[in-house]
């Protein structure tokens, strides 16, 4: 496969196909199939729901390699090595030149797979486990496990350089090519966000997970409200934690200070408030960040991950991550100053423009391959 024009069987496997990993994914094929590329994804069947039907409908006609659901757990489970096997059956029918695992447990499978002289392993781990603790027992076996796979890797496509330092300093430094391609939006996200008639505040988009840190920022709003700034949000987005932080805010007596606008897309939710804060415990290159930014929407976000790689130099706008009383206080000063917080916004829109489009992603991806195709 050393020709570079000749068209490339590419296969993705992801587990769960929600959040900004699966807008990752449907980008990149896209991306791949208008370059002619024959491409197809496997994913988990257990998640997703009607929106990873629905986004898998859209994009179906243009996977040359097919669409495929098996049930795929996120933890150890002991139908694992059943699904490993229907899926290197799978993998084995298709045949890919590039079988691109995303995230950890799909990482897995791809890299259990023999070398093949035919098949390059590609691996992007859009955190996975590299968000837990070394020093904890699952830290301990997925960083061990890591390790056992990282020679069995002819490529590993970081989205951040804060991903591969980390990888690198938990894990080690792999023989397999290492690129860092950071993730990228289109040219219609940097169309602007008309607020609805009635804006709260605040507003928050994402999962509701830990990592993600909704429950923080409902607790600084508790905090602002308690100090006399009677602060409102909007919580759009959905997930495992949604009856937590709904009996948060209960607990916390906020009220109809809070509003639940159930998952949206990320433009419907920036328009539901007045800026947009992002108070992840850990990410490595949130697509939330990019798009808000894209569309140059007021955004304050925890300094933490490749968050930082994305404001440069407006890091300003970054607090404290994990520390509700931090985000308060940048919350107080953002709305403080509406004007510099509107003109931080405006020139980071322009830093996206310059550095962060999915055509450059996409681009940086198939170099990638290409390049451990030619060294070979």
């Amino acid at each position: 496969m050393n020709d570079p024009a000749k068209p490339l069987r590419i296969l993705h496997a992801v587990r769960a196909p929600v959040g900004g990993i699966i807008r990752h994914i449907l980008d990149l094929a896209n991306g791949q199939a208008r370059l002619g590329h024959e491409v197809g994804i496997i994913a988990d069947s257990l998640t997703g729901g009607e929106r990873a039907d629905a986004a898998f409908s859209e994009i179906a006609p243009r996977m040359k390699l097919g669409i495929h659901r098996l049930p795929i757990h996120r933890q150890p489970h002991p139908s694992d090595a059943l699904v490993w096997a229907r899926f290197n059956r799978l993998a084995a029918r298709l045949k890919p030149d590039v079988f691109h695992g995303h995230g950890a447990k799909a990482g897995v499978f791809v890299r259990l797979r023999a070398a093949s002289r035919a098949t390059i392993r590609v691996y992007t781990p859009h955190g996975g486990s590299l968000h837990y603790a070394p020093d904890t027992l699952e830290g301990m076996f997925y960083l061990r496990l890591e390790r056992l796979l990282m020679n069995r890797t002819e490529l590993f496509l970081f989205e951040s350089a804060f991903a591969r330092d980390t990888y690198e300093r938990r894990i080690g430094s792999p023989q397999g090519l290492v690129h860092c391609v950071f993730n990228g939006v289109t040219a219609a996200e940097f169309d602007p966000v008309e607020l609805v008639q009635d804006p709260t505040d605040v507003v928050y988009v994402g999962e509701f997970r830990h990592i993600k840190g909704a429950d923080l920022l409902v607790d600084a709003v508790g905090r602002l409200r308690a100090d006399g700034k009677p602060v409102t949000l909007t919580l759009a987005g959905d997930g495992e934690e949604t009856a937590a932080i709904k009996a948060q805010v209960e607990r916390l007596k906020l009220g109809n200070a809070v509003r639940f606008a159930g998952h949206v897309k990320a433009r419907v939710g920036f328009a539901k408030g007045r800026l947009l804060v992002v108070p992840s415990r850990g990410d490595s290159m949130p697509y939330v960040v990019i798009e808000a930014a894209a569309a140059g929407i007021p955004m304050i976000a925890a300094n933490v991950g490749g968050i930082p790689e994305i404001f440069g130099p407006h890091a300003s706008a970054l607090f404290a991550a994990g520390n509700p009383g931090a985000m308060a206080d940048a919350i107080a000063a953002a709305m403080a100053d509406p004007g510099a917080t509107r003109e931080r916004a405006r020139q980071l829109r322009e830093r996206i423009f310059q550095h962060f489009s999915q055509t450059a992603m996409v681009e940086g991806i198939m170099a990638g391959y290409r390049e451990v195709f030619a060294r070979r």
